[in-house]
This record gives C-alpha cells, structure tokens and sequence, in this order.
C-alpha cells in the first residue's frame, strides 16, 4: 500500500533541497502520480513504445529508475526474446524498493523478461550496446554540464533502429506561455490534494535540484549527441516526453 505524500504538509523554518531519500522513496507513487500530468498514460505507453523497438537478444535500460515504474511497464509488453533490463539509480533508498516492487512483480507476471537493479551513477556507467533507453524524468537532475556528455554516451551505445525515451518537465521562453502553463500546473497538484503550503515548500525544495529546459534546447542536444530524429510524442501541461531514434 503506498503511503500519502504529506512531507511538506507542515511548515519548515528552512526548506531543504530535495533529495531522493528514504522519507521519498516511500511516498513516490504517490507523490509523482498527483504532481505530474499524464504520468500513468506515459509508463504505460513506454512499454508500448520500448516493444516496438527492443531487438531480441538485447540490453534495455532504464536510467534513474527510481521505483521501477518504467521498468515494470516494460516487463509487461516487451515481447522480444531475449531481452534483459538494466534499471539504475544513484539513490540507494530507491534501489532498495525499486528490487522489492520487481519481486512483487516476479510473483504475478509469468515469465517477465529479466530486470537487474543497481546502485550507480549513470553520468559515468559503462553502457552496454542496447536497444532501447528510457530516461524518464531523469535528465532534468543531471547537471546540465553533463547533460550532453549522457545523451552522447547513450547515442553510442544504441545499436541501429534504436531508441531513446525521453521524458521531462519543460521550460518555455515565452514569458506568458511559461506563466500560463506553471499556473496549470499549480492547479493541477491542488486539484490532487495539495495545500498551498506544500506546493510553496516543495517548489523551493526542487528549484536547485531539477533544472528544466525548453524543448529547443532538448531537441538541439540530441542533434549534437547524434541522434539523427527526434520528436514529442506525448505532451500534458509543461510536461512532455520524447523519442530520439538512431
């Protein structure tokens, strides 16, 4: 059973920065489902999307896993034989969880393709040749110095017809468009059960932990790092979620 997200239901003399600690790793489901637009519509469909492109015999990976939803999804469709899924995450507390939901998973999913969790951090993991990546609210944590670098690596690794899933929240130049959408989006965590006091203290939480871009600036990357196309595929609000094909 997933706890409610209340950690920043009472007031702090000093918010903290966000971090993906033991406190998070418990109320994640519930914290994402209710602060993201559209976010069943997208895990489910990247299982969808990673059965169309999984070669058999091949890696997949899902990078900054957190609990495994994208995982899990992936498990359910990927129909390819062969395949195995390398789920990785820097955040030892949701490793941990991410292992016990798989083991749930293992138990009502017959013949679920393989899936190993790990420890690590993916700006400098080796990867392996691939299929199929998924970085699914992920980059957006990443230093952006370091972001390029990621998306470089993962472009290498790829193997031809390959594919990256890339989700994140957006910024937008426009200065009335960023306004509309933020306040969207505000509305949208009310509609959930958010008080104003928690939006306001997870806000100052996250503001120097996930560092957002505009979709230019995603599209202009993965044309630096080598990926020949790119296009959104799913967008709700100021989030949206992308491919990036070899």
């Amino acid at each position: 059973m997933t706890d409610l997200d209340n950690l920043f239901a009472s007031p702090f003399s000093k918010v903290a920065d966000f971090a993906f600690d033991e406190n998070v790793a418990r109320v994640f489901p519930d914290m994402i489902k209710r602060s993201v637009p559209g976010y069943p519509t997208i895990i489910e469909s990247i299982g969808l999307i990673a059965n169309q492109y999984a070669r058999p015999n091949s890696i997949i990976y899902d990078l900054g896993c957190s609990l495994g939803a994208a995982t899990q999804s992936m498990r359910r469709h990927v129909s390819s034989e062969g395949c195995r899924i390398i789920a990785i995450d820097n955040a030892q507390a949701m490793v941990e969880r991410c292992r016990e939901y798989l083991v749930a998973q293992d138990a009502m999913i017959e013949e679920a393709i393989p899936a190993e969790v790990i420890t690590g951090d993916i700006v400098d993991y080796p990867l392996q040749a691939c299929s199929v990546v998924v970085l699914n609210f992920t980059l957006q944590f990443i230093k952006p110095g370091e972001r390029l670098a990621l998306l470089r690596a993962i472009r290498q690794a790829l193997l031809p017809g390959g594919v990256l899933i890339l989700s994140e929240k957006l910024n937008f130049a426009e200065p009335s468009t960023q306004n509309s959408l933020e306040e969207l989006h505000y509305a949208f965590k009310r509609a959930n059960g958010y008080s104003e006091l928690e939006i306001a203290q997870k806000r100052s939480a996250i503001e120097n932990v996930m560092l957002p871009d505009t979709l230019e600036q995603h599209q202009q990357r993965l044309q630096q790092a080598g990926f020949e196309h790119s296009h959104i595929w799913f967008q709700c609000l100021n989030f949206c979620s992308m491919i990036a094909r070899t």
